[in-house]
């Protein structure tokens, strides 16, 4: 993929490498994709119960990997990342963070001061593309005032699986609490009425600009979805929800989040697999921020093999 950009600009500004003044830590990190521009940006960290993380797993061996990881045995930090990238003049946001759709997640919903301490405009976005519509995806669009900071013409990329299944969602099969259903049954409500008229909706995958192609998975939504990024020989795949930091040691475990766990565990392991075998870049959006890296075949799993920050 060439050499990290820590500079690179995606509006023909200077700020992008620049440290916001308020910002203790870095919370964005750019890199090429042959000639695509990718920025990952941070919009936080969430911090769910422990055991959501392996609702199938037996707590004591769920718990031996949160001690051998260094990790709570209650709740845990859960990186949250979004993508924006450039390719063909076009400016797509890939996934919008938490926003304000769970006071109980204070450190998470920044995504939207962060795109302007990296001096992206709100109205240089040309599309969005949404993996799924949980709300920890979705809720930066419905924060107050954003819809109308953004394009008129605004394209949103989702699978027709996906925003269908929100229309009536069931979350017979998932781990989530109530209340957490809830939130996701409120936000999806309010984001589908607020961007129908915006959907772009596709079956199976769909090439939103130059090299940036959005496919379905399914598994942990019905219409989850990747994309995967390709220019020059270079790749990189951002997953969305189909990889987990506990994936790499346990593709068996399901996550509460899940609708359909099995179908899951499927996807996430054809996944590792295609990384491995293509040398991929991996950006997810619960890896440790800032998620760039690669997978590796270890015997019968995968390691994940973080990159070497680019300073």
């Amino acid at each position: 993929m060439g050499q990290h950009q820590t500079n690179m600009s995606l509006d023909n500004t200077s700020r992008l490498g620049t440290q916001g003044p308020d910002e203790l830590v870095p919370s964005r990190y750019a890199v090429m994709v042959g000639e695509i521009e990718v920025l990952v940006i941070s919009d936080g960290v969430v911090t769910p119960p422990a055991e959501s993380m392996a609702t199938n797993a037996d707590p004591a061996v769920r718990g031996a990997w949160l001690d051998d990881m260094f990790l709570s045995r209650d709740a845990f930090d859960w990186a949250l990342n979004a993508v924006v990238v450039r390719s063909g003049g076009q400016t797509i946001l890939i996934d919008s963070g938490l926003g304000v759709e769970v006071p109980d997640f204070p450190r998470a919903g920044h995504l939207v001061h962060r795109l302007e301490a990296a001096g992206i405009d709100l109205a240089s976005v040309t599309d969005v593309v949404l993996t799924h519509m949980h709300f920890d995806h979705v809720g930066g669009l419905l924060v107050d005032g954003v819809k109308e900071r953004l394009r008129p013409d605004l394209r949103v990329h989702v699978s027709a699986a996906e925003a269908k299944f929100w229309e009536a969602p069931d979350f017979s099969r998932t781990g989530m609490p109530p209340a957490l259903a809830e939130v996701a049954r409120s936000a999806s409500k309010r984001f589908l009425k607020a961007y129908r008229g915006q959907l772009r909706t596709f079956e199976e995958e769909q090439e939103v600009a130059p090299g940036v192609v959005v496919a379905r998975t399914g598994g942990h939504t019905p219409g989850h979805s990747v994309v995967r990024l390709t220019s020059g020989g270079d790749r990189l795949i951002f997953a969305g929800d189909a990889l987990f930091p506990v994936s790499f040691d346990h593709p068996e475990w399901h996550n509460g989040f899940e609708h359909d766990p099995e179908e899951a565990t499927r996807v996430r392991l054809r996944l590792m697999r295609e990384l491995a075998e293509t040398g991929a870049w991996l950006v997810s959006t619960h890896l440790p921020f800032p998620s760039v890296g690669r997978v590796a075949a270890a015997g019968d799993l995968y390691r994940w093999v973080p990159a070497w920050w680019d300073y």
